[in-house]
């Protein structure tokens, strides 16, 4: 608006802002329609496809419409009508007149123009497809002009050109840190877009070349002094958003905002310098140049440095029209003084009034009234520039005494910074310290990490050579049971060869048998035919001689002849029936001959066949078994390497223990004597699995993988239970961590011996794991000598110490509000004056704080039986505190706390009221009670559902004790102040020695309290270290960690 009324100045005839009305609708539809027809020409005159800049008087008339119609109904309208995606050149100036009217129309331009949004989306990514000219600059503009629509609609307290004052500016994020981080945020974006249409107006452009002075350059150039204008107002708000954030966040949280505000920072004041040295610009606008370095947000007081950048536009040269209109001005001399009145009177008595008011000078009188008119316009100018200009005056000297009170504001806020920063100095040496230490940890933490990570990486490559030589023991396996089964086939085979080998034999036998019978019938038939041929010639040779006999007796007796000739007939018959029963029984026993020569060469065949597959037979099942003898002796190796793949792999861990508690770097590391027990008790338990596993492959060899298993197990806890033994001796007394230290060393000389009888077959059976189980226990036995007696405590009587814990609690808090009543009324019988008045508002303040712990602990123990209520279900109340043990606890501990903090704030409070005390215990204490409240809140909170009616009051009462807290220590302090007050100091009646002497010891008590702060500040970090030390070890913070340090 201010360039709208710069520019409104600078028109000698300017725009009548009130336009004459005539009766009746005719002349309100005439003025509508008029209206409308001269908006259109102005559009259309401003957005064309000519590439030259936008004409001021065009885009200020488009802007006076806009409030003439309170909306941008008119323009939408016109501009619909325009071809806007088929012209870079007219898309861009629609861009620019947009952007004005955005910035100095109307506020309902943005409502208005957001219903238009996504057709400004499609053209923006429509654009987007050309990599150079008008189309990649209209792309960036239009979501430049998206980002400031969506930004405004979100902020609506932030107007069209984002002039706001440092109130409207706290007023914008409503006093809600979320809202400014928010709010930051977004400007970032916002600012973002700015730089990106800046960058990509100079990238488009040759710079080795005058391109300012050329109309096409000028058209490019022309919308950057409203991204200027934007980005200055951006850029102030940033710088003031972030010192708000800084002062209510942490530092760390802010680091994101930080790098990006450097990384825009240097753009922009990159940016604005090219600016300046164009001389297009020079002859337009001023750019502000942006300091050398960005602002310190972790200095609160460098708030007071920023100075806002200003951007100023001459009145002289908002317009090249306006150089017009200086010309025509020059036509009247504006400058020349005024006569004095006594000089007219003489000059019209001397050559008169006529040529003045001659009615027939008809020249004179034209240009006369031509000069009047102009002197009236001018005169009316002049009064309305003297109206604006006591304006100024006003505004001015309301904004001069803004910026005292503002000064006076920040001249106590510098002293409170000072005072601040002297703390934060000490407080910053504390935080090195604190980071140095905590650097030592990480880069531990990371060695330990890195260590880790190597063992777990020897582990995958024991695990996988363990995959390995499970697959190859499958293998062998699978190929033994595939030599079983053919051994088992060779087997049969065999039994059926010697079967049908024992049938042959049997067959033989049986044929030789018959062969010797056949052959001794033959021969006891032959044996017998002999005898008869033999008794047949006995016979013969007895008949011869009968037949001599009867020859010689022929002739003595004829009638014997006859007889004698028939038995011969009969003889000579038999004789032949013999000879033919002979020749059968040869030919018989030529065919059981050949028989029998037949039957003995198949005999021999066979047993040569039989022979030769027994022999091939028993040549495989030779074969076969020294196969197997083979592969069982490589099975055998197998087994034995991986086991002893397991042993060695088990050294090194237990060698690489050894070696981290002789690291210097180790001694940082610590844990919990609770950790230590339980790391010894499971490697306790592994020892056990050890000593089954072994028995059991000393009796069968091939079960192996179990001792491969249990040995590469055993190796790292033991491993751990000495690195977590030597963590722990740096936790407890010397001679204590002494012990400790000597029998974790043990534990691992006596586990490298065990693993050594391992390695060899021959020790293997006889190796003992007592003297490691002994060592074992005695850290074990070390670690429970070593644990917290209150972790002793039995779980079944949990439950009833938080009751006597919060029912002391609560006594505790009652005879403290009682004694605070019995001070405040011994206070009031014996002081006075002053001293009475600060007694009774501490002691006031004091029981408003009993009050709220009273009211808090109530609330509590109301919070404390939902929980219960509502977790135990079907167990009782002592087995649910029992089960939740940390949390029970954690819950005693809080409520120690409260009781103990309000009992200590009464004994301060007392000694305060006789004057003994100091006020800053009092404060002292106070801060710690706030502090365990808020501890017992948490404690009863991290189980409580958050709908819960009883944790809103926790809630509201943990509040009030806040508030209470803070009103003890407002007390405390008023109550200081005003009794310090009264000793004053008189220096009257020292002489000038005196006082140098005086000053003097001033001076040394103030280096020794500077000390002495600086030692105790020490002191308190180590009190804070140590109490953190033993609070996690009682709280057994440890036990849930697997690493040490």
């Amino acid at each position: 608006m201010d360039r709208v009324k710069s520019s409104m100045q600078q028109v000698p005839n300017a725009i009548p802002k009130v336009i004459r009305r005539t009766g009746g609708a005719n002349s309100l539809e005439q003025e509508k329609e008029n209206f409308e027809r001269g908006q259109a020409v102005s559009i259309n005159k401003a957005i064309n496809t000519q590439e030259v800049a936008v004409k001021e008087k065009h885009a200020r008339t488009c802007i006076l419409g806009t409030h003439h119609e309170k909306g941008a109904h008119t323009f939408w309208a016109a501009v619909n009508r325009l071809p806007l995606s088929s012209n870079a050149v007219l898309c861009w100036k629609f861009c620019h007149v947009f952007h004005k009217l955005l910035r100095d129309g109307h506020p309902n331009v943005i409502k208005d123009s957001m219903r238009n949004k996504a057709d400004l989306t499609d053209m923006s990514r429509m654009w987007g497809h050309l990599s150079e000219g008008y189309g990649k600059l209209c792309s960036i503009y239009l979501k430049l002009l998206i980002t400031k629509m969506e930004f405004h609609i979100k902020n609506p307290r932030f107007p069209g050109n984002l002039q706001m004052s440092n109130r409207q500016l706290d007023e914008a994020g409503e006093n809600d840190v979320n809202n400014f981080f928010q709010l930051t945020v977004e400007m970032f974006d916002y600012l973002e877009c700015e730089l990106n249409l800046f960058l990509g107006v100079f990238n488009s452009l040759d710079m080795s070349r005058s391109v300012s002075v050329t109309a096409a350059g000028q058209c490019r150039l022309a919308p950057l002094i409203q991204v200027i204008l934007d980005c200055s107002h951006l850029y102030d708000y940033t710088v003031k958003l972030l010192f708000k954030l800084h002062s209510c966040l942490p530092a760390d949280t802010l680091q994101g905002h930080r790098d990006r505000f450097q990384e825009q920072f240097k753009k922009l004041k990159s940016l604005f310098y090219r600016s300046s040295n164009l001389q297009y610009f020079k002859r337009l606008i001023q750019i502000p140049q942006l300091p050398e370095n960005p602002p310190n947000f972790l200095r609160a007081s460098a708030l007071s440095e920023h100075i806002s950048p200003v951007v100023v536009i001459p009145a002289e040269s908002s317009s090249p029209e306006s150089e017009h209109v200086v010309e025509t001005d020059d036509l009247v001399d504006t400058d020349i003084p005024v006569l004095p009145a006594a000089v007219e009177p003489k000059f019209d008595d001397l050559f008169g009034t006529s040529a003045a008011i001659d009615p027939f000078n008809f020249n004179s009188q034209n240009g006369m009234r031509k000069e009047d008119r102009l002197i009236e316009q001018l005169t009316r100018e002049i009064q309305a520039l003297k109206e604006e200009l006591e304006s100024f005056r006003l505004e001015s000297g309301r904004l001069c005494q803004a910026l005292r009170g503002r000064v006076s504001e920040l001249e106590a806020e510098l002293a409170e910074q000072s005072h601040l920063r002297l703390q934060a100095v000490g407080e910053s040496e504390f935080l090195k310290a604190e980071l140095d230490d905590l650097r030592r940890v990480r880069e531990d933490t990371e060695k330990e990490q890195r260590s880790l990570t190597e063992i777990e990486k020897k582990a995958q490559a024991n695990e996988q050579r363990y995959t390995k030589l499970k697959e190859k023991y499958t293998e062998l396996v699978q190929s033994h049971a595939d030599l079983l089964r053919k051994n088992a086939e060779v087997t049969r085979q065999m039994t059926v060869a010697r079967a049908a080998q024992d049938e042959v034999e049997e067959v033989r036998k049986e044929m030789h048998e018959k062969v010797k019978a056949a052959q001794e019938a033959a021969d006891r038939q032959e044996r017998e035919q002999q005898e008869q041929i033999q008794e047949l010639q006995r016979n013969l040779s007895s008949s011869r001689s009968e037949l001599d006999t009867l020859k010689t007796s022929m002739a003595s007796s004829q009638q014997s002849s006859e007889v004698l000739s028939t038995q011969l007939a009969t003889l000579v018959s038999e004789k032949a029936e013999l000879e033919q029963s002979l020749s059968k029984v040869g030919a018989e026993l030529a065919v059981r001959a050949e028989e029998l020569e037949q039957v003995q060469s198949s005999l021999a065949s066979e047993r040569e066949s039989g022979v030769k597959t027994a022999e091939a037979l028993q040549n495989q099942l030779n074969e076969k078994e020294s196969r197997e003898q083979a592969l069982e002796s490589q099975l055998v190796a197998a087994r034995w390497s991986s086991l002893q793949g397991a042993v060695e792999e088990a050294e090194k861990i237990i060698l690489d223990s050894l070696a981290q508690i002789d690291d210097p770097a180790h001694i940082s590391c610590t844990s919990s004597a609770d950790y230590l027990a339980s790391r010894c008790q499971a490697a306790l338990e592994c020892m056990d699995r050890l000593n089954s596993a072994r028995e059991t492959f000393v009796a069968d060899s091939t079960v192996v993988s179990e001792l491969v298993r249990v040995v590469t197990q055993c190796g790292h806890l033991v491993g751990d239970t000495i690195v977590q033994g030597s963590a722990t001796s740096h936790m407890v007394p010397v001679e204590q961590a002494d012990a400790l230290s000597e029998s974790v060393k043990a534990c691992g000389s006596e586990a490298l011996a065990l693993l050594g009888q391992m390695k060899q077959q021959d020790s293997l059976a006889a190796a003992d794991s007592g003297k490691l189980k002994a060592a074992l226990d005695d850290i074990l036995a070390t670690a429970e000598k070593l644990r917290p007696r209150g972790l002793e405590l039995q779980q079944g009587e949990l439950g009833d110490l938080v009751e006597q814990e919060m029912a002391a609690t609560s006594a505790a808090v009652e005879s403290a509000a009682a004694r605070i009543e019995e001070m405040l009324n011994k206070s009031r019988a014996v002081d006075t004056g002053i001293k009475m008045e600060v007694n009774e508002r501490i002691l006031a303040s004091c029981t408003e704080l009993m009050q709220a712990i009273k009211e808090l602990i109530l609330s509590s123990k109301d919070l404390q039986r939902d929980i219960v209520e509502g977790g135990r279900g079907a167990a009782s109340m002592k087995e649910f505190y029992a089960k939740n043990s940390r949390w029970t606890e954690g819950l005693i501990s809080a409520s120690k706390a409260v009781g103990w903090g309000a009992t200590v704030m009464v004994d301060a409070a007392d000694l305060v009221v006789q004057g003994k005390g100091k006020f800053e215990e009092l404060m002292v204490c106070s801060h710690e009670i706030a502090a365990s409240t808020a501890q017992l809140v948490a404690a009863s909170k991290v189980k409580a559902d958050k709908d819960s009616t009883n944790l809103h009051r926790l809630q509201q009462a943990s509040r009030g004790v806040t508030q209470a807290t803070a009103a003890v220590v407002a007390s405390t302090k008023s109550g200081k102040s005003q009794i310090e007050e009264t000793d004053t100091m008189d220096f009257s009646s020292m002489s000038l020695t005196q006082i140098k002497r005086q000053e003097m010891d001033a001076q040394v008590l103030v280096l020794e309290l500077e000390t002495r702060l600086q030692k105790e500040r020490e002191r308190l970090g180590e009190l804070r270290k140590k109490h953190y030390e033993l609070a996690g070890v009682a709280e057994g913070w440890g036990e849930d960690e697997e690493g040490t340090g």
